[in-house]
């Protein structure tokens, strides 16, 4: 295990005025990634971070009492890491990348090992809380694979339409998305057979979707580079309720309300007790919201560049924002001086509570 950087407890501790709005502190987590930061995730037994980054690397951060960070530990791929998730002990973390592999990293040996491999890169990790706990992979190579962590071939392989561009669990709830707007629903008690194939009812690519949190009826939202979501219910009885909302979007000047700049919505994240959600986006913005309420609860968008990544901690306290290069503009885009920063948002429960219904 690689430990990095020197700074410990207060004085890994930065508060940014830049990204904070007004009456909020926002704590930066010492020693980012050096690179496009391309996931994040909380462990759901502590308050640990890892992320993922373009730099290779997997990084996992202890966050204290008060917000302070200190850097624990850091292992590496052989390409950009694309996707992080943790295990359901909290005591390992998966990574996928470019690499075509996924890794496992043991929190207590210090060990980190490939556990998957693909054809193609791996975008998508992660963990299916049955029969003991089950790796779920998604590449670009088509497939959806599944695996036993304890046996070195995959115990089920799944075709998909196209290559996976995004995916979330919350057993028995998995939702895929892929190339050319495909999303496939599946039912993980049958998990080799989609239970539903459909195509994304937004008109441009699938960039992100996002399961609705267990106690709330079975459905999921989809972000897509248009700057829209859509609110989807998997059981048609509930298909009255579906709905889609511009969001992320800018108008072209001070004096004109067009909403004509329209920005990637790059992740959504679902607050684990009260089941609002977020969203981040390629205009630098935040923004919280009521689905059922059908409004929002919450704006922030002051940040220095695009949100890349998203994460509640497990009981939804703290909300983690990365301020990066998200790639929505391709490699011209990249230009010398993109900030690389990882932001720790203390959640009030007015920002995420949901609204009273009239």
């Amino acid at each position: 295990m690689s430990f990095f950087g020197s700074g410990t407890g207060a004085a890994a501790v930065n508060t940014s005025n830049s990204t904070a709005a007004e009456k909020d502190i926002e704590v930066e987590v010492a020693d980012p990634p050096s690179d496009s930061i391309s996931s994040l995730s909380f462990s759901g037994q502590a308050d640990y971070l890892a992320a993922g980054s373009w730099d290779n690397n997997v990084r996992i951060y202890e966050v204290g009492a008060n917000g302070q960070t200190q850097g624990k530990a850091m292992y590496s791929h052989q390409g950009p890491v694309l996707s992080v998730c943790w295990n359901k002990e909290g005591n390992k973390i998966i990574s996928g990348g470019a690499d075509n592999v996924a890794r496992m990293f043991d929190v207590t040996t210090g060990q980190a090992a490939p556990v998957a491999q693909h054809d193609a890169p791996v975008r998508c990790v992660k963990w299916v809380d049955a029969q003991g706990g089950i790796l779920a992979t998604g590449s670009w190579d088509k497939t959806i694979k599944y695996w036993d962590l304890r046996t070195p071939n995959p115990v089920a392989t799944v075709q998909l339409p196209e290559r996976c561009y995004t995916m979330d669990v919350q057993y028995p709830l998995m939702v895929v998305g892929t190339a050319e707007r495909h999303i496939q629903i599946f039912n993980l008690t049958n998990p080799t057979t989609p239970y539903k194939t459909t195509i994304s009812p937004l008109k441009w690519q699938t960039r992100v979707v996002s399961c609705f949190t267990a106690a709330t009826t079975s459905g999921f939202a989809v972000g897509s580079v248009e700057g829209r979501v859509a609110i989807q219910y998997v059981e048609d009885k509930d298909a009255k309720d579906n709905f889609s909302f511009k969001c992320h979007r800018r108008d072209s000047s001070a004096n004109i309300k067009d909403q004509a700049l329209v920005y990637a919505v790059n992740d959504i994240s679902f607050h684990p007790v009260h089941g609002t959600f977020s969203t981040c986006g390629s205009d630098g913005g935040i923004h919280f919201w009521d689905k059922d309420a059908r409004s929002r609860l919450k704006s922030f968008d002051t940040a220095p560049g695009p949100i890349s990544a998203t994460t509640f901690n497990r009981n939804g306290s703290i909300f983690a924002y990365a301020i990066s290069y998200d790639w929505s503009k391709g490699h011209s885009g990249m230009t010398p001086g993109h900030p690389n920063k990882i932001m720790l948002h203390a959640c009030k429960d007015d920002e995420v509570k949901k609204r009273q219904k009239k």
